[in-house]
């Protein structure tokens, strides 16, 4: 077995020179070289977050990767080591051990990297850890070249509407920073309704939306991507949340492709300073530290993107204190079946919990509550604010967060 520390420069150089494809390949080979490893797979979450998929390289090295039958993840090993972020041990039931660590990136999880080989020792798996997170970064690059990563993930078939609001969506529905966490989550309607959630970083702003586009189908996934489009194109060129609502209410207007409500915020990350926009969209929910419950932040609430009407957006002033959990949410998540859901309990009961566990805690009981089947898409994001220091801040890591 060779104990050498993992060569990340190699193994980059290695992953560029191979096919976009075989980037699980390339990290195969480095682990057999190393440790004489003798399965190594990447595993990831379909779509829904119901099923793994296992991309195995070969064993001889040769030909791509192959795509293996969806395994259920609820309740297996696999579920826990996504969930607490924790690399996990055990035997491969062939007298070996299997490694299975988190691949994550900046709090995004991507998939699993699991390993079987003859033994392992606190270096190995240390190794093996920096493995996994040198493969987050190698796919995170590398999906932007191919689609096996995108198409791996439909276990079921996916619709124009579907396939349209999935792209509208960031790549990753989590991020970490030393200031904040934030985790999103989306639950399709039977008929795709609209909905979507946005997030981007730079230097000294935060900037977040969440929009329903009215309507279903194909209708509502097309106005959803005007109301995204002129939302990113605004920001992008520096617009604050007042701007960017008037940009995006301007190109319903002028295409006469409907209405949609929407939130949007930009947060100063050196002093917590929250500027907003509500068009038409349902109150937020804040649970401030040590709090017994958490509360509807009652803003003012201007009419939606898209009505022929003369009126101006109010822009708002929210701050955020280190601590706080403020979570935005659509009415998918209120009405009808999901009125069922206490959903201000439901955040009191989840404090503790990291933001993307409460995201799942919180759609699974909307999608429960329905039945299985929503009228309506329910769309969720929390942002943990943890202040201009680095007290609050989880990171994930593959020993925990």
């Amino acid at each position: 077995m060779d104990g050498r520390d993992l060569e990340l420069g190699e193994l980059l150089t290695a992953a560029e020179s191979a096919p976009p494809g075989e980037s699980v390949g390339v990290l195969a080979h480095d682990l057999r070289k190393r440790f004489g490893a003798d399965r190594v797979s990447f595993l990831f979450v379909d779509l829904m977050e119901q099923r793994l998929l296992r991309l195995t390289a070969p064993a001889d090295g040769d030909g791509p990767e192959a795509v293996e039958e969806p395994i259920d993840l609820q309740g297996t090993v696999y579920d826990a080591v996504l969930r607490e972020q924790r690399q996990h041990v055990d035997a491969d039931g062939e007298g070996g051990r299997r490694v299975i660590s988190p691949v994550s990136n900046r709090g995004d999880c991507i998939g699993l990297l699991e390993v079987t080989l003859r033994s392992v020792d606190d270096s190995v798996l240390g190794q093996i850890s920096d493995a996994a997170h040198a493969l987050a970064y190698i796919i995170v690059t590398d999906r932007r070249f191919t689609d096996l990563y995108h198409a791996g993930r439909r276990t079921t078939r996916t619709s124009l509407a579907a396939e349209i609001q999935h792209q509208l969506l960031p790549s990753a529905s989590c991020c970490e920073a030393p200031q904040f966490t934030l985790a999103a989550g989306l639950v399709p309607a039977d008929d795709i309704g609209g909905d979507t959630y946005d997030y981007t970083l730079d230097r000294d702003t935060l900037y977040l939306s969440i929009t329903d586009a009215m309507g279903h189908d194909t209708e509502s996934a097309l106005l959803a991507t005007l109301v995204t489009g002129a939302l990113r194109g605004a920001r992008r060129t520096g617009c604050d949340a007042l701007s960017q609502a008037n940009r995006a209410h301007e190109a319903l207007l002028a295409h006469s492709r409907g209405l949609a409500t929407g939130q949007l915020l930009c947060i100063r990350l050196d002093t917590g300073t929250c500027e907003l926009v509500n068009a038409g969209h349902p109150w937020p929910l804040r649970l401030r530290s040590g709090a017994g419950e958490a509360e509807e932040v009652p803003l003012t609430v201007n009419l939606p993107f898209g009505v022929a009407a003369p009126f101006t957006y109010q822009l708002q002033e929210l701050q955020l204190h280190p601590g706080d959990r403020l979570v935005l949410l659509t009415d998918g998540m209120q009405e009808r079946g999901a009125a069922a859901v206490d959903l201000a309990s439901l955040v009191y009961e989840t404090r503790d919990m990291h933001p993307r566990e409460a995201v799942r805690v919180l759609t699974a009981a909307v999608l429960s509550a329905c039945r299985g089947n929503l009228n309506d898409d329910a769309t969720v994001l929390i942002l943990d604010w943890h202040g201009t220091g680095t007290s609050g801040f989880r990171p994930l890591s593959s020993t925990g967060r």
